[in-house]
């Protein structure tokens, strides 16, 4: 192992690589996300800075490089300059399709089969959870 991988391991533990490699993978989604959805809406970089009450095209320019970090209401102020959620312009994953799938026992006997089978399904419908 490298002294550099060595040393990182010494200051984030595993689980702490892994969960700072992937904000660092949805930043970059994010700036990637700002840029395509500017261009779907043709809109330029002046444009969309004006709409964010930036001066200038070269804060946006800045930010679809990645090279500025984004506070959280900066994210809400440019989903909302480019009428979409915040969910979406992370690039997170999101159901829009959700269903509600209810099952009720009342007035209704079970076998212990049925039961179990019940109990398997509930297992795995939570396991799509992420």
């Amino acid at each position: 192992m490298s002294t550099f991988f060595a040393k990182l391991l010494n200051y984030f533990p595993p689980c702490g690589i892994i969960s700072l490699l992937k904000e660092v993978k949805d930043m970059l989604q994010l700036y990637h996300n700002i840029k395509n959805r500017r261009l779907k809406l043709g809109l330029t970089q002046s444009e969309l800075a004006k709409k964010l009450g930036y001066s200038d095209k070269s804060m946006i320019a800045k930010i679809e490089k990645g090279a500025v970090d984004l506070p959280q209401s900066k994210i809400i102020a440019f989903a909302e300059a480019l009428n979409v959620s915040p969910s979406d312009l992370m690039g997170w994953d999101t159901d829009d399709d959700v269903q509600t799938i209810a099952a009720h026992h009342d007035g209704e006997e079970w076998t212990e089969e049925e039961l179990e089978e019940i109990e398997r399904f509930k297992a795995f419908v939570r396991s799509k959870r992420k």
